[in-house]
């Protein structure tokens, strides 16, 4: 069983780095990656399951045993030949439990031994994944910056909608690295509106990469402290962070939320957020992407209706 664990480790891993080696295109790295992180969950749980049954093997030999003493009546009116008999009658019993009980205790040290090895085996592939995603990134941003169209629409003299006409391909990718320096943990992380609560709106965190399950629905202050923690990977769902500077010093954080053929420009406002913007955050969160257009770094194109 041990064996078998360790040596689908290494060649799940070997798999996935071969894939990933092979094409050099940012999805079919994502699909190594993904495939990756579901083998690694299995394995644990495999692994889990050896240690339980070990550890239940241990409880039920113990059992036996005991209840093996307990079986022998002890004489009404012990002498000294009868206890010296069931002393001596014990001893085979207790040598038969010791060598059980050192034989578990190779096989747990054992199987700690290969799940370490696989784990290491597993984060040493994610490592390479993670830097490959990200060195590919970068790469493609300096070869052909992403495009982006930002249409305006006003809400009466001092209010606006900003939206942003809809990406595709590895576009979404490309944006988040360049608003955070971060990749996201999810190829198609944008436009995935599953959720797993049919009552709720999709969640914007993924339960990965640190993220626990009870923690995918955050309110505004903590998704902010979630996309501003340091870290190699966001697992963001559903939208695009920006921060955008303040003139007094500070930043205000601005997400792009999908919506349908659109992104729709929100700015965060106490737990949660808002679409309608004033005036100077309209123009100070176009400014920001028009100061990224003339470093190089963002095709623009504004259109005011």
């Amino acid at each position: 069983m041990r064996d078998t664990l360790d040596a689908s480790a290494e060649a799940v891993t070997r798999g996935a780095l071969a894939r990933l080696r092979g094409v050099e295109t940012l999805e079919s790295a994502y699909d190594a990656w993904l495939e990756l992180r579901l083998a690694h969950g299995a394995t644990r749980l495999r692994f889990q399951e050896e240690r339980e049954r070990l550890e239940q093997q241990g409880s039920f030999l113990v059992g036996a045993v005991r209840a093996a003493g307990q079986s022998r009546a002890a004489p009404t009116e012990p002498t000294p030949a009868a206890e010296s008999a069931l002393v001596a009658a014990d001893a085979p019993m207790r040598a038969f439990l010791r060598q059980a009980e050192e034989k578990l205790t190779r096989a747990r040290e054992a199987l700690a031994k290969d799940e370490a090895e696989g784990e290491a085996l597993f984060q040493a592939a994610f490592e390479e994944l993670r830097t490959t995603i990200q060195d590919r990134v970068v790469r493609h941003l300096a070869a052909a910056p992403p495009r982006l169209r930002l249409l305006l629409r006003k809400v009466g003299a001092a209010r606006a909608i900003l939206h942003v006409e809809r990406v595709s391909g590895d576009t979404p990718v490309l944006l988040l690295y360049l608003f955070t320096g971060r990749i996201p943990s999810r190829h198609g992380f944008l436009f995935d509106d599953s959720t797993e609560d049919v009552s709720l709106p999709p969640a914007p965190l993924y339960a990965e990469e640190g993220v626990a399950a009870g923690e995918v629905r955050p309110e505004a202050p903590a998704l902010v402290a979630r996309v501003r923690a340091p870290g190699q990977v966001l697992p963001v769902k559903g939208f695009l962070p920006v921060f955008v500077p303040r003139p007094e010093g500070g930043e205000d954080f601005f997400r792009l939320l999908q919506r349908g053929p659109v992104m729709e420009v929100e700015v965060a406002e106490g737990p949660g957020f808002r679409s309608v913007l004033a005036r100077e955050e309209s123009e100070r969160f176009a400014g920001h992407l028009l100061r990224l257009k003339l470093e190089g770094r963002l095709e623009l194109e504004v259109e005011a209706g």
